[in-house]
Formats: C-alpha cells, sequence, structure tokens
C-alpha cells in the first residue's frame, strides 16, 4: 500500500477550523494539524487537544510570520522580498520562532511533533536557517519532522513558486542536521473549488501518488460551522467548507481503500 500524511493547517485560527479539523481527525480522516500558537485563540484551542486527539494525529507548529501581530509581522510578498534581500534581523527571526515554540510547549507540555509555514514561510531565506538551528538546539533529544513544501510541478503555477521559494535549500539544511522530513507535498491550489471540484482534484492527487520510502505529505484546510460569509474574516472560508465535506464524506474512505492508500502519522513513521 501507499501511504501519506494527511495534515491540515491553521489550527486555532477559528471555532470552525478548529471543528472541522477536530470531527476529521476522530473520523481518523486526518493524521496532523499544524497549530497557529500566536492566535488569540491558542490557549483556549489548545485545550481541545485532548489525549484521544494527540493519541491519533501529530500536533505541529504552523509557524507564522504573516498571520498575526508579532515583531516581524510582514505581508507574504514583502517577507519574500526581505528575506530574499536578507534585510531581516536574525535576532527577531529568532525571538519569534522562540516565542511560538514557547506557546505551544506552555500549553501542551511537550514540543511539537513537527514543523509547518503558515504560507510555508518556513523555507525563506534567514527564517529556514534560524529554525532549523533552533529545533536542532531545542529538541536535540527528539527532533520534530519537517513538513517541506515540494509539490509537483503539475500542479500549477502556485505549485511551481512554492518550492522556488526555497524547498531544496530547506530539504538540504534538514538533511545537514539529521532532522527527518516529508519529501513532497500534495494540496496546493487556488482555494476556488467546490465540493465536487475538490473530490476530483483529490482523485487526481491520490491517482498520481507514488509509492516511495519518502513520506510524503498532504495539506488541507477543513472548517465545519454554519455557512455565514458576511461575517467571517476568513478570505478561503468556502474552500474550507468543501474542504470538510470531501472528508467528512464516507466516500473519501472508499477512495482511500480503492487507490490502496493508508493515513499514516509522520512521527510514527520516521526516525530521527
Amino acid at each position: 500500500m501507499k501511504s501519506i500524511i494527511m495534515s491540515a493547517d491553521d489550527y486555532a485560527q477559528s471555532a470552525e477550523i478548529e471543528n472541522g479539523i477536530l470531527h476529521l481527525i476522530r473520523l481518523g480522516r486526518l493524521t496532523a494539524t499544524s497549530c497557529l500558537t500566536l492566535s488569540p485563540r491558542w490557549q483556549m484551542s489548545a485545550k481541545l487537544l485532548t489525549p484521544d486527539i494527540r493519541q491519533n494525529a501529530d500536533i505541529g507548529l504552523h509557524l507564522d510570520f504573516t498571520q498575526y501581530a508579532h515583531p516581524l509581522r510582514h505581508s507574504l510578498p514583502t517577507l519574500i522580498i526581505k528575506t530574499a534581500l536578507r534585510m531581516l534581523s536574525k535576532k527577531q527571526i529568532k525571538h519569534s520562532i522562540q516565542i511560538q515554540l514557547d506557546a505551544f510547549e506552555d500549553a501542551l507540555g511537550t514540543g511539537p511533533d513537527y514543523v509547518d509555514g503558515h504560507q510555508h514561510v518556513h523555507q525563506l531565506p534567514q527564517i529556514r536557517e534560524v529554525l532549523i538551528q533552533e529545533l536542532s538546539h531545542r529538541y536535540a533529544n527528539h527532533l520534530p519532522w519537517i513538513r517541506i513544501a515540494a509539490p509537483p510541478v503539475g500542479d500549477g503555477l502556485k505549485a511551481v513558486v512554492i518550492k522556488l521559494l526555497g524547498a531544496k535549500r530547506l530539504e538540504q539544511l534538514v538533511i545537514a542536521n539529521g532532522l527527518p522530513y516529508s519529501k513532497s507535498l500534495l494540496g496546493v491550489y487556488a482555494f476556488h473549488l467546490n465540493a465536487d471540484d475538490y473530490r476530483q482534484q483529490l482523485n487526481v492527487w491520490l491517482s498520481n501518488l507514488e509509492t516511495t520510502a519518502d513520506p510524503i505529505a498532504m495539506m488541507c484546510h477543513p472548517a465545519t460551522g454554519v455557512k455565514d460569509f458576511t461575517q467571517q474574516d476568513d478570505p478561503i472560508l468556502a474552500a474550507r467548507f468543501a474542504e470538510y465535506a470531501v472528508f467528512a464524506d464516507d466516500a473519501f474512505v472508499s477512495l482511500l481503500a480503492d487507490k490502496r492508500i493508508r493515513l499514516i502519522r509522520g512521527s510514527q513513521f520516521m526516525t530521527s
């Protein structure tokens, strides 16, 4: 059988996102979720990550430099330019990473099972170097795995751009420092699909999944709740509801069985 890590982003951003992710973990449809620990909701949201949830899914850090207020918050385009020109303070980058890891540890009592990035910022220049140094020092005895954002080229221009922003260099750093990692990333699209179209795209991703010894991750962004878009400050909320509908449907289980795919936890599949 083929194996894939099914990872949901943006935990702690909203109640709709938390509810969707937690329900899908309990259904066995997700095996990982990454958390925005700078969110004002984080302390409350962390309490919902009960032992039964943590037994069935890896809980990771969704490293953030673009969503919530902290010394280095920038829009993604600005952050890309500044990191490419190496204009950011390494001291401030380290401080931001540390406060996010501190918040994770304070709420959950452990370090993260894995680390990825909100809008894939973890693989940008400057940030990736400081991040790997901090993780290697802080968790030397139990290294988290890293979700590298290297989508297939066939997933379109957005996938190409994400990959070119630092996937190869991040992989080199991770290997050099002995951290486990997922080598490829599925799930990149423009958040424009309804549930039927997303189901078809999911079938394409899973149909093209290769049998490999290297773990592969797929990201998703599910949410469930009242579909009142006028009251929500979330530009991809419609896509979140569509994704949730697909993963919550038993047809998803049938699709996995048909493709001979099993969902795995990265922390159990990889050894550091």
